[in-house]
């Protein structure tokens, strides 16, 4: 669909996700450029854009693209890993032996293919925005150009940020910073690039066109508002005073926030207290580091105080309940923070592409840790299809995840021809017990279908994943 051109996605059932839930039983979407201009009845909305490119919708669900808000593309690589891996029985062996032994055996080679695999997945499960943790720890320079690349070709809105660390000297710490600040200038550029009209300018670095370098422009795409950045940082644990005061201080200084785990285990809590007499998001704050830019992702080892902290700063809660479970590190408690005014949105930290099986597992979990069936109904609904946009909306400073006119048209048309009545008020009840990621049929972002009738019109997802196994194989070796 050129620039201006008009789609009309008509038929079939329009899950708004409102306060009311509302669903139109024979609705329509209208979507100029990359902005949705009118939803409403297929026959009101069919007869305006009369003409238009249309998607027949009849017998479907049409709702908004999902969000995910705190995923690490990086790990794309590491599914069904065979390797000389110690058993972990603990959360930071874990790191240890896995993640941190994986993040520095990553080339920039193996960082696009990871980031081009995982936005297929991604993609065919509905999801349209991520807000991405990157982690390479040996190739730092270029490497968010490098990820950026792939999620550009994919046709994904995304937010980047690269995870600074003490863990790995100082050499990689500094390179740490100066690759989110160098990331955080291009995306700012071409921000104002979108704005001006324009098709973007080149990635400013020098040697932006070699493949082990400093990573390809991802300008090579549209000049439009698809991409952010944020300063990544790893976790209390593995951050020294001075290495928080300078990214609070870049952080400041971009009109960005910080991006990092937080109380994810007990050691970060334990690390905390040991080394400045704070817990976790008491020492965080008094760096700076929080505010309501900033992503604190799990938060569930944190207590009253701590909550009240997140609340009153505004800062953004990432909940990530399968990876959670997946490391016995425990679980958040999501309705207590919500309860306390804490914006809490809903992330996979790796662990899966689907934002719909995050939502069963948010929705369940909390109702088998309280043992009490009353609990959770309502967690995933609002986590993830009323926070997940507002956060989005916010990093991206316009209309994000939302069926309205005025928004960014970011949409998805699900095969669910439900065997129930599909109606206004019980659209929860259809998203946990009926939805899944395999009933994906279309997507559009930012009005451009990238996947129509379950295949991708942006990339080859074959050649991809053939490329990326190979990669995967040298890459286990290499572990």
């Amino acid at each position: 669909m050129s620039a201006g051109s008009t789609l009309l996605i008509r038929g079939g059932h329009v899950a708004l996700l409102d306060d009311e839930l509302t669903v139109l039983s024979d609705g329509a979407v209208a979507i100029v450029g990359n902005r949705i201009e009118a939803v409403g009845s297929a026959a009101d909305v069919g007869a305006r854009y009369d003409g238009a490119e249309t998607i027949d919708a009849s017998g479907k669900l049409v709702m908004p693209g999902l969000i995910n808000a705190h995923t690490h593309l990086y790990s794309a690589l590491a599914r069904g890993l065979v390797a000389d891996i110690e058993p972990s029985s603990s959360f930071t062996e874990i790191l240890e032996h896995l993640w941190w032994r994986l993040d520095r055996a990553l080339t920039l080679d193996d960082v696009r293919l990871s980031a081009a695999a995982g936005a297929i997945d991604l993609i065919r499960n509905g999801t349209t925005t991520i807000i991405d943790h990157h982690a390479s720890q040996v190739h730092i320079d270029g490497s968010l150009s490098a990820v950026a690349e792939s999620l550009d070709e994919s046709g994904l809105r995304f937010n980047l940020c690269f995870e600074v660390s003490d863990r790995n000297g100082e050499e990689a710490r500094e390179a740490g910073l100066a690759e989110n600040e160098r990331f955080a200038r291009l995306a700012a550029s071409r921000q104002v690039a979108s704005r001006r009209g324009s098709s973007g300018g080149p990635d400013p670095s020098p040697d932006s066109g070699s493949s082990e370098g400093r990573g390809s422009s991802p300008d090579a795409g549209r000049g439009d508002g698809r991409i952010g950045a944020s300063v990544g940082l790893h976790a209390s644990f593995t951050l020294e005073d001075a290495t928080l005061e300078r990214a609070a201080g870049m952080a400041a200084d971009l009109g960005l926030g910080c991006h990092i785990h937080a109380a994810e285990d007990v050691a970060d809590v334990e690390d905390s207290v040991s080394r400045s007499g704070k817990r976790v998001v008491e020492r965080l704050e008094s760096f700076g580091i929080l505010g309501p830019r900033s992503i604190a992702a799990h938060c569930i080892h944190v207590d009253e105080r701590e909550t009240a902290v997140l609340a009153e700063s505004g800062t953004i809660v990432a909940h990530n309940p399968q990876s959670n479970m997946n490391n016995a590190v425990g679980c958040a408690d999501v309705p207590g923070m919500l309860g306390s005014g804490v914006l809490m949105g809903l992330g996979t930290d790796g662990f899966t592409a689907s934002m719909f099986d995050e939502m069963k597992v948010a929705t369940l979990v909390h109702r088998h840790q309280s043992r009490d069936p009353r609990v959770g109904h309502d967690v995933a609904a609002r986590l993830c299809l009323v926070n997940n946009p507002t956060i989005a909306s916010r990093l991206f400073d316009d209309r994000v995840g939302r069926l309205e006119p005025g928004a960014l048209a970011d949409v998805i048309v699900l095969d669910y021809d439900a065997p129930t009545p599909l109606q206004t008020g019980n659209f929860g009840g259809h998203l946990i017990f009926g939805l899944t990621g395999w009933m994906v049929e279309t997507v559009i972002i930012d009005g451009r279908v990238v996947m129509r009738d379950r295949e991708l019109t942006t990339v080859d997802a074959r050649e991809i994943r053939a490329r990326a196994r190979e990669r995967a194989r040298d890459l286990w070796k290499r572990m």
